[in-house]
């Protein structure tokens, strides 16, 4: 069984996020072992780069095998892709991280490092729909690979 690693910066605050963020890491656990990290958002500092700093240098020591960062210049998959991206990953790599940063994006360092990025589309999400979609996607991925009528 494959590991899947979310590290995000920040946590859901919403009860409704909360909820929808639960609902589909019990659908997950079925097809993976889902480990989702909340990065505390530095939010005490005033300056972007300081932030962009301590919190890039967080998301590094939480990497894996494989590392993704959803980023708006990322490549675009389709559901189906997705699955098939997970499928052929699965059969090299024991844990595949995403990463969803904060408010302010993710240092540069961090975009350097993570060469694999995926994108939602042009649109900025923030971190907390990100991180809904995200599941989902994974979800509907491992919805795919089983032919699961989930994915119409």
């Amino acid at each position: 069984m494959i590991n899947i690693r979310i590290v995000c910066v920040g946590n859901l605050k919403e009860k409704y996020w909360i909820d929808a963020s639960r609902e589909y890491e019990k659908r997950l656990q079925k097809f993976c072992k889902l480990n989702v990290i909340e990065l505390t958002e530095q939010n005490k500092y005033q300056e972007i780069n300081k932030i962009l700093e301590i919190e890039g240098k967080e998301i590094l020591t939480n990497l894996s095998d494989k590392n993704f960062l959803l980023d708006i210049n990322g490549e675009q998959f389709s559901s189906e892709q997705l699955a098939k991206q997970i499928t052929n990953l699965s059969q090299c790599y024991s844990t595949l991280t995403f990463v969803i940063g904060g408010s302010y994006g993710v240092s540069e360092e961090v975009k350097n490092k993570l060469k694999n990025k995926i994108s939602f589309g042009k649109i900025t999400l923030p971190h907390n729909i990100a991180r809904i979609v995200l599941l989902e996607q994974i979800y509907r991925a491992f919805m795919i690979n089983s032919g699961g009528k989930y994915h119409k």
